[in-house]
């Protein structure tokens, strides 16, 4: 499984793992105090052999936080059927087929033989990847975002993959890097900022942006990185096959040098792992030597937030990240990556040269606001998106067209679960009223569309508002504080 003395030391191992194993803190550079639990360990299902799938992998995880510079020589017997089962499992039952037209249902029909035969496949060499079939979905801002939908074996082999090298990289990825990965979600990303924002002297924020990211990861650069710590071939040539398979565009097939496929379940950890070696151990090493400040990092896959005490300080690292990018095929986008000031003390200080109030940001859905409690102290507020609240009422519009004719309570059962899911993410302090505008115009689209049942229903507001009051869940928060949850996350 490794090389030298590693093999010795992982097979004498066989003790009980450390609390909270392989769950990084928010800052890897930081000190962290202890925690109990055992979350290295996540709740599978058990095998016929008594043995945790998940179990198996204990000894990777172990030996990945000991040798960081080792590498990992065999690791395809992990991808068994046993996890290729449970990565079959954990797709998505109703999700769009690729360009083979196999779904969900399709393959469960008979899966233990075709499960023997992907894994028969998968360890003679014989598995061959199938270009992933491309669709667009509308942005915010009136463009499109590509998107690869996989075929579904691919996505099992890939998925099974993922939770292999996963034990291996979650030792390695630094603690301000949050985006896809276990145990991680944006609202930790969102935590960490607001912390870090509130507590650290930050005067001035960079909000990056990367053109077009994942058509631009260069494909010979990322083997390079994956091969500092994956020393199996077979599992690179994997990586291979899916970036060889092309995509079938139209009818079209193409390949390129450079680019991940966005939708495949694999991509999110081939870009965590580009980012990590082009950008955060670059990034942890300059704010350790180059900068005269406190610098604070917080990335969630390619957004990335940078915050400063000094503006020299923020200056220098934008133009050192600019070249560095370059050298690995990144580039930032001139009009959306900007320098602002922003904290605790940005008002004041515009406020004395004549300007007007800070300048506001986005992060994972957010717009991040310099605020004032009643008492007039500095509270860093967050409301959500105006564009990406306009682009859900357009969904909610046209959704609400095709439902025309169905009852009121059936769209009242459906408006109850598009309202709750939109709290379940944006309930956060500060927002309320947000929420309250958002619940507003649902509403408001509600009654457009029972007017729209029939030329003489007249449905008012007065009529209307007794049915919202049923169906439609009033904005509450949902959320704790950023440093409640925080210090119970990250305990010092």
């Amino acid at each position: 499984m490794m090389n030298g003395a590693e093999k010795s030391d992982s097979a004498a191992v066989a003790m009980k793992p450390a609390n909270k194993a392989g769950q990084p803190g928010a800052e890897r550079v930081e000190p962290r105090a202890g925690t109990e639990g055992n979350t290295g360990r996540p709740h599978t299902c058990r095998t016929q052999g008594r043995e945790s799938v998940s179990r198996r992998l204990d000894r990777v995880r172990q030996a990945a936080r000991r040798q960081k510079k080792a590498k990992f020589t065999a690791l395809l017997h992990y991808v068994n059927t046993d996890r290729l089962k449970e990565a079959f499992l954990a797709l998505k039952r109703r999700a769009a087929p690729g360009v083979d037209g196999v779904r969900w249902q399709d393959y469960e029909a008979d899966l233990e033989s075709n499960l023997r035969d992907l894994h028969d496949r998968v360890h003679r060499g014989a598995y061959r990847a199938q270009p992933v079939r491309r669709q667009y979905i509308p942005k915010p801002d009136g463009t499109q975002r590509p998107l690869g939908i996989a075929a579904l074996e691919d996505k099992i082999v890939q998925r099974a993959v993922v939770t292999v090298l996963n034990a291996i990289y979650e030792a390695d990825f630094l603690g301000f890097s949050y985006g896809f990965r276990p145990g991680r979600g944006p609202h930790d990303a969102l935590d960490a900022l607001c912390v870090a924002i509130g507590k650290t002297p930050v005067n001035w924020i960079l909000d990056t942006d990367i053109r077009g990211f994942f058509d631009s990861v260069s494909q010979e650069w990322l083997i390079r990185f994956l091969e500092h710590r994956i020393g199996d071939q077979r599992i690179i040539r994997l990586v291979l096959k899916w970036f060889k398979a092309g995509v079938l565009d139209a009818g079209e097939w193409s390949v390129s040098e450079d680019g991940t496929p966005q939708g495949a379940v694999i991509s999110p950890l081939l870009a965590n792992v580009y980012l990590h070696y082009v950008f955060d151990l670059w990034a942890n090493q300059w704010r350790r030597r180059e900068a005269s400040g406190r610098v604070i990092v917080v990335r969630y896959a390619d957004d990335i937030v940078v915050g400063f005490e000094h503006a020299s300080d923020a200056r220098r690292f934008w133009d050192a990240m600019r070249v560095r990018f370059e050298q690995f095929g990144l580039e930032l986008h001139g009009d959306k990556t900007r320098l602002l000031e922003f904290g605790r003390y940005a008002a004041a200080r515009r406020r004395r040269r004549g300007l007007g109030k800070p300048e506001t940001f986005n992060f994972l859905g957010f717009t991040f606001i310099c605020g004032r409690t009643r008492q007039g102290a500095f509270q860093l507020q967050r409301k959500s998106r105006r564009d990406r609240m306009r682009t859900k009422l357009r969904e909610v519009k046209a959704a609400l067209r095709r439902r025309t004719h169905a009852s009121i309570p059936a769209q009242g059962r459906w408006l109850q679960a598009v309202v709750t899911g939109y709290y379940a993410y944006h309930a956060v302090p500060t927002n309320h009223r947000a929420l309250g505008a958002f619940r507003h115009h649902v509403i408001d689209l509600w009654r457009q569309a029972l007017r729209r049942r029939s030329q003489k229903d007249r449905m008012t507001w007065d009529r209307l508002r007794p049915l919202a009051a049923v169906w439609l869940p009033r904005p509450r928060i949902l959320h704790p504080w950023p440093e409640r949850r925080f210090a119970v996350t990250h305990p010092r």
